[in-house]
């Protein structure tokens, strides 16, 4: 499972050092391979590979006929490009996905259990503001209404 924020910086050929902690587990998970696709939200989502395939099979077996499971299925798998981490522990973003993320040099890595996702450092910051409710809290009142934490 992957938790927790991480602020890092993409060097100038989209190279991202990953965390040594995360870096250990996708070497477990899948052997340093990792699938990086893209998100409605525009961030991106990065896999272990092992999992992606998970998530492929589910895809492929959407029904085409289903117009948003095609929009789906060509949206994750038409972007999807499979990455690995090199000697350095660095993992390379390709300049298609860093432009449809908006990624400037800092980026957040975000830890959505199952994968991760990579963030323009301003635009997450934005959008945790967004997700606080502006500091009240109401924003996630909703969905918090059942969870016992």
């Amino acid at each position: 499972m992957f938790r927790g924020l991480n602020t890092l910086a993409l060097d100038s050929k989209g190279r991202m050092s990953i965390p040594a902690r995360l870096r250990e587990k996708l070497r477990e998970a899948s052997d340093g391979r990792v699938v990086i696709t893209i998100d409605i939200d525009r961030c991106l989502l990065i896999y272990p590979f092992d999992e992606w395939e998970r998530v492929e099979e589910k895809l492929t077996r959407l029904p085409t006929t289903n117009k948003e499971a095609r929009r789906l299925q060509r949206l994750l798998l038409g972007h999807a490009e499979e990455c690995e981490i090199d000697a350095q522990g660095r993992v390379l973003v390709s300049p298609q996905l860093r432009g449809f993320a908006q990624l400037g040099k800092r980026v957040a890595l975000v830890g959505q259990g199952r994968k991760l996702e990579l963030w323009d450092e301003d635009r997450w910051l934005g959008l945790r503001e967004e997700l606080l409710g502006n500091g009240d809290g109401e924003s996630l009142s909703g969905a918090l209404e059942n969870l016992v934490i």
